[in-house]
């Protein structure tokens, strides 16, 4: 499989003089990062006068710069027809509406049948993007909108918006306990002391904000709304069990299963049987890398969590009618 390459040129402005050579490349070409400018100009990919230079270098101001841009293809991950929920696409991004129970990235057990497989089938293009284009993550069991790069240019500007916060999403849960109110939880998570492959609140762990709204309490379950200010490995299912509310059929973090009193058998197996955490990313906000336009999507609940809600609510109606 061969190498995709691309020459830039230009003139470094006079105004830089005396700035990193880095610095400056990344303020000309802000379509890529910083640390890939780095990269390339550490592997002999940038010329400046003909010169290769170190990172850290100062440049005068006037030189002829050629950078060489090499994007090495995703060579062990293999592509896949897989079906694909297409919400929206094209020249820069896929927005994909992720079902329960498909894995984002190919890893330890889960070497293929990956949505990077099917998305390497759907576009062979993207094997010339690190990760396949894809910007953030969903768990494998957890639903809805992602958004997916379809190019260097569209994923640094998204990773851009992820680290500003101004990507938002959206996401429904359903978690156990009644909340009396909306709220904020800004506790840091790390690893779990123990538990390595699992998260938790941690004081030595990163920034971590969650704000989360009511949509409707039930006799034991409340639907809510909750919204990220940061991404963090299982945020929500994390910050959610911290306030004793842990999303309900969560494996990891859900804790001992809720059973409303006087339940019928029929909705008791229904929540005994719903083995994921019940969570979809329901709203995707974004800057378009390309047009600058805001745009937004939303995506309906999957049917087996809409049907757990359904019964939530249908055993709240029975109790008021009794």
């Amino acid at each position: 499989m061969s190498l995709q390459a691309q020459l830039l040129t230009s003139y470094i402005p006079d105004d830089v003089a005396g700035k990193r050579l880095d610095s400056v490349l990344a303020q000309m070409f802000p379509q890529y990062s910083r640390s890939r400018i780095k990269t390339w100009i550490q592997s002999g990919n940038v010329l400046v006068n003909n010169n290769v230079l170190k990172p850290r270098d100062a440049v005068v101001g006037g030189e002829l710069v050629e950078i060489k841009i090499v994007v090495e293809p995703e060579i062990t991950w293999v592509a896949q027809q897989i079906p694909l929920d297409i919400v929206y696409e094209d020249e820069s991004i896929i927005v994909i509406n992720k079902p329960p129970g498909l894995v984002v990235h190919p890893g330890a057990g889960n070497r293929d049948g990956t949505l990077s497989n099917a998305l390497l089938y759907f576009d062979n293009n993207l094997q010339n993007v690190p990760r396949s284009g894809i910007v953030h993550r969903l768990d494998k069991d957890t639903s809805g909108l992602l958004v997916v790069a379809r190019s260097l240019e569209a994923q640094n500007h998204l990773v851009t918006q992820l680290q500003e916060r101004s990507m938002k999403r959206e996401y429904e849960a359903l978690v156990n306990g009644v909340m009396t109110a909306g709220g904020t939880i800004n506790q840091p998570i790390g690893r779990h002391p123990v538990n390595r492959l699992k998260m938790a609140v941690n004081v030595r762990g990163k920034p971590a904000i969650t704000h989360y709204r009511v949509i409707k309490r039930f006799r034991t379950h409340t639907h809510i709304r909750v919204n990220l200010e940061t991404g963090r490995t299982h945020q929500i299912r994390v910050h959610m069990a911290y306030t004793h509310n842990p999303i309900v059929g969560d494996q990891s973090y859900g804790g001992r299963l809720m059973l409303p009193p006087n339940a019928t058998d029929e909705f008791k197996q229904l929540l005994k049987g719903f083995k994921r955490q019940a969570l979809h990313a329901a709203k995707l906000t974004i800057v378009h890398p390309k047009s600058k336009q805001i745009m937004c999507w939303q995506a309906p609940l999957p049917d087996d969590m809409a049907a757990l809600i359904k019964a939530v609510n249908q055993d709240f109606l029975q109790t008021l009618g009794d």
